[in-house]
C-alpha cells in the first residue's frame, strides 16, 4: 500500500502531476497555434482563388493582361511579402493581418492569368492534389523527430538557384529548361512545406504568452500560403491543360 503520509511520496506525484498539467497546457496551446495557422492559410488560399475566379470570368483579367499593367499586378504580391517579412517587428498585429488579407487579394489578380491559359478542370484537378500533397507534407512536418533545419537550408539554397534559372529562361525561352524548373519547382517546395511546418511548430515555444504571438500566426500562414500556392503553380505546369 502507498504511504500517502511520507512527503517524499507526496511530493513526487505533485511534481509527477504538476509536469503532466504543464505539457497539457502546452499541448493544448500548440494546437490551437497550429489551426489558427492554417485558418489563415486556407482562408487567404480561399480569397485568391475568388479574387482570380471573379477577374478573370469579368473579363477585365484579358483585357488588363494583354497591357503592361500585368507587371504591376505580377510584381506586386513580392512587395507585400516584403514590407510584411521586414516590418514584423515595426508593424502592429493588426497591421500584418491587413497587409495579409491584401496580399492575398492581389495575389488573386495575378493568379487569374491562369485561367485564361488552362481549363477549369485541369486547374482544379491540380488544385485538389497540391491539397492533399500539401496536407500529407505538412502532417509529416508536424510529427517528425527528425530535425529537418539542415534539410531546409538545401531548400533554400535550392530556392535561389530556380529563381536565377527562372530569369535566365526569360531571355532563352527554352522549353526543356521550364519544364525542368518545374519539376524542380514542385520538389523544393514540397520539401518547403514540412520544412516550414517543422520550424513553425517550433517557433511556438519562443512566442507563447508574448505579444509577438499574433505576429507568429500571420508569418507563419503567409509561409505556408506561399509554399501551397507555388506547388500549385509549378505542379500545374505539369498537369495542366491549355485552352
Amino acid at each position: 500500500m502507498a504511504n500517502w503520509s511520507d512527503p517524499r511520496t507526496t511530493g513526487a506525484n505533485f511534481a509527477h502531476a504538476a509536469a503532466g498539467t504543464r505539457d497539457a497546457a502546452y499541448d493544448a496551446g500548440l494546437r490551437s497555434y497550429m489551426l489558427s495557422i492554417y485558418n489563415y492559410m486556407a482562408s487567404g488560399v480561399l480569397l485568391t482563388g475568388i479574387v482570380a475566379l471573379a477577374f478573370a470570368y469579368s473579363g477585365i483579367a484579358a483585357q488588363v493582361m494583354a497591357t503592361p499593367l500585368r507587371w504591376v499586378i505580377a510584381l506586386s504580391p513580392l512587395a507585400f511579402v516584403m514590407v510584411m517579412s521586414f516590418g514584423m517587428h515595426r508593424l502592429s498585429t493588426a497591421a500584418l493581418q491587413g497587409l495579409f488579407w491584401a496580399f492575398a487579394t492581389v495575389m488573386g489578380l495575378s493568379m487569374s492569368a491562369i485561367f485564361l491559359v488552362y481549363t477549369g478542370p485541369s486547374i482544379a484537378i491540380t488544385f485538389f492534389s497540391t491539397a492533399v500533397a500539401f496536407l500529407s507534407l505538412s502532417l509529416y512536418g508536424y510529427t517528425t523527430k527528425r530535425d529537418l533545419s539542415g534539410f531546409g537550408t538545401f531548400l533554400i539554397m535550392g530556392l535561389v538557384g530556380l529563381i536565377v534559372a527562372m530569369l535566365a529562361n526569360l531571355f532563352f525561352q527554352s522549353p526543356a529548361l521550364n519544364l525542368a524548373i518545374s519539376a524542380i519547382g514542385v520538389l523544393i517546395f514540397a520539401g518547403l512545406t514540412a520544412y516550414d511546418t517543422q520550424r513553425i511548430k517550433g517557433l511556438y515555444f519562443q512566442v507563447a504568452g508574448t505579444d509577438m504571438m499574433g505576429k507568429a500566426v500571420i508569418m507563419g500562414a503567409l509561409s505556408l500560403y506561399l509554399d501551397f500556392v507555388n506547388m500549385f503553380q509549378f505542379l500545374l505546369s505539369f498537369l495542366g491543360n491549355r485552352e
